[in-house]
């Protein structure tokens, strides 16, 4: 990733992230048009780019709240039976 290419995302305002989110969510850009595989993966990309510059971690996207289960080990697994 070039320099420029992450100083032209951290440089976006925040109407064009929350357009790129939405962008994701729904599979099409505002005017309609479908997001193309690629599109997806440099959308994506420079979400979670911008993310990390301007958001705190737990209002990121991916983020997973472990809560008070961090770094401990979580309930007992119970093994799923077919039937």
């Amino acid at each position: 990733m070039s320099e420029s290419y992450e100083d032209a995302i951290v440089a976006m305002p925040r109407e064009v992230y929350d357009r790129m989110v939405d962008a994701l969510s729904l599979g099409k850009w505002p005017d309609g048009r479908s997001i193309t595989d690629a599109q997806r993966v440099d959308t994506m990309n420079a979400v979670i780019l911008w993310g990390q510059h301007h958001l705190p971690e737990d209002q990121r996207i991916g983020f997973i709240d472990k809560g008070s289960k961090a770094d401990s080990l979580c309930d007992d697994p119970v093994p799923i039976k077919w039937q």
